[in-house]
């Protein structure tokens, strides 16, 4: 029809509160137009700030996002995959747990396009974007070491973690350039939040050993040796250099702001659903991965 008796319809259709059925427009053209997301912690501030990019992408582009929240579960996970293909959903972006990947294999033997987000698998032909977290963990470890630091104890996230593996090896990196032979009593592996970070530091001191220094897995960790440290009478940075990784909005806000690894999180959302588009599109077929730069933020801790 012309433009004009187009828009004579629509004004109707609008006085009349009609409203269009997506349910009936999705069975004749077999697309939904919606993307299923799948995140790991939905209380960690990382993921919010990826999320907003993910959201602007959807925007952009005329998709609608249907979010899933895993709490770092596994079940969680598969459930949640579960759950939206049975939404028919036209695509998943999802940052697994990995403490398996049996769902991820199934996903990449469906025909549901998906990208993983934040983390990486060495033996999987998968579209992954991902930040340089050996770069990173050289970055902080380095940091440390260049203001005299010998005794730098890695804070890290289990080791069946893509990022924690990589941060680990950015970490033994800076160590070996400084002729520091990586001990195992100064990589403590164990979950993510704030209170893992306080509770850990106390463990440390309570078993005597000997730090001048800190590397965390992330910001929340970071917080939680800060405010061990400040109950154990030390001072930051004076005693104790604490590094994060993150760069989450509240870290510039404590005291003492926290210096960290910044992560491009909002352009790995945004970024994240453009790799999801073109694969949606069948604009790409071959495996694609993005690995996006860091840079360590400096400010008081260390």
């Amino acid at each position: 029809m012309n433009e004009k008796t187009r828009k004579i319809i629509l004004n109707i259709a609008k006085k009349m509160g009609y409203v269009k059925n997506i349910n009936a427009s999705s069975l004749r053209s077999k697309k939904t137009h919606i993307v299923g997301v799948i995140i790991a912690d939905s209380s960690n501030p990382f993921y919010a700030e990826v999320l907003k990019g993910i959201e602007a992408a959807s925007r952009k582009y005329g998709y609608q996002i249907i979010l899933m929240n895993t709490e770092r579960s596994y079940s969680n996970e598969e459930r949640a995959i579960e759950i939206l293909l049975q939404r028919r959903v036209d695509g998943l972006l999802i940052t697994p747990v990995q403490d398996r990947n049996d769902d991820i294999i199934e996903l990449k033997n469906s025909e549901i396009p998906f990208v993983v987000v934040g983390r990486h698998f060495d033996d999987l032909e998968i579209d992954e974007i991902f930040s340089d977290e050996i770069k990173g963990g050289y970055l902080a470890t380095k940091y440390l070491l260049d203001k005299g630091r010998k005794n730098i104890l890695m804070l890290n996230g289990f080791l069946f973690k893509s990022a924690a593996r990589m941060r680990l090896e950015g970490y033994k990196k800076a160590l070996k350039e400084y002729d520091i032979e990586f001990n195992e009593e100064y990589m403590i592996a164990t979950d993510i939040d704030v209170e893992d970070g306080f509770r850990e530091i106390i463990k440390v001191f309570e078993k005597g050993l000997k730090i001048d220094g800190v590397v965390c897995y992330n910001d929340l960790m970071a917080y939680g040796v800060l405010k061990a440290l400040n109950n154990l009478g030390l001072k930051v940075p004076d005693d104790i250099g604490v590094v994060g990784f993150d760069d989450i909005y509240f870290s510039s806000l404590v005291c003492p702001s926290l210096t960290t690894v910044k992560i491009r999180k909002f352009e790995m959302g945004y970024e994240a659903f453009k790799m999801l588009l073109q694969r949606m599109k069948n604009r790409r077929k071959k495996r694609k991965i993005k690995i996006l730069d860091v840079e360590l933020v400096v400010r008081n801790s260390a």
